[in-house]
């Protein structure tokens, strides 16, 4: 399979304050957690959509980590660029790059399941996480968005979505404000 990783990191971080994906947390930016767990993935390239000025390191291995920049913070922008960076594909999960405690074998277990589904998404206690893993059939309806919309829509109004229960909260959390991570660190990686 040709799949890709995405993740999203072009938001304007406005309830944060400021740009909380170069916020530190656990000893570095907090999106270099999210590209980790991208790079985990079972895929060939790791593209990550930012806002100019996002410094993203060098990373170093056998995945390699492209960045696309973007003005516009908007997710389905941001989503287009990525999908347009990754070019023919047969898959691509779309990573967030606020949420830093994705489980590093969950896109490995998306892909095991995926089989013929338009879309697959881990869930922790009914409710829908992330990464999500989109079919081609599904990138292509990506194309479709427009504005702060994300694919959850579109995923909630199809009954070919593989729903993948999780017993990881983490699939859920992710980083708005800076007490947020604060309350990670101290020891509230439970809250969703």
């Amino acid at each position: 399979m040709n799949r890709v990783a995405i993740v999203l990191a072009a938001g304007s971080s406005r309830r944060f304050g400021g740009d909380k994906l170069s916020a530190e947390f656990r000893g570095e930016p907090l999106l270099h957690h999210a590209i980790r767990a991208a790079r985990a993935a079972p895929v060939e390239r790791v593209i990550v959509v930012a806002k100019p000025g996002l410094d993203i390191d060098a990373w170093d291995g056998a995945t390699p980590v492209e960045t696309v920049r973007i003005e516009s913070g908007a997710l389905s922008e941001s989503l287009k660029a990525g999908i347009a960076a990754a070019g023919d594909c047969n898959g691509a999960f779309v990573f967030l790059g606020d949420m830093p405690l994705v489980p590093r074998d969950m896109a490995a277990m998306l892909a095991a399941q995926i089989g013929d589904a338009f879309a697959a998404q881990p869930t922790f206690e009914g409710k829908p996480g992330h990464p999500v893993l989109l079919s081609s059939r599904a990138i292509a309806a990506a194309q479709a968005l427009e504005g702060d919309e994300g694919l959850g829509r579109i995923l909630r109004a199809r009954d070919d979505v593989l729903l993948v229960p999780c017993a990881d909260p983490h699939i859920l959390l992710d980083i708005d404000r800076p007490t947020d991570l604060a309350k990670i660190e101290a020891g509230g990686e439970d809250m969703q």
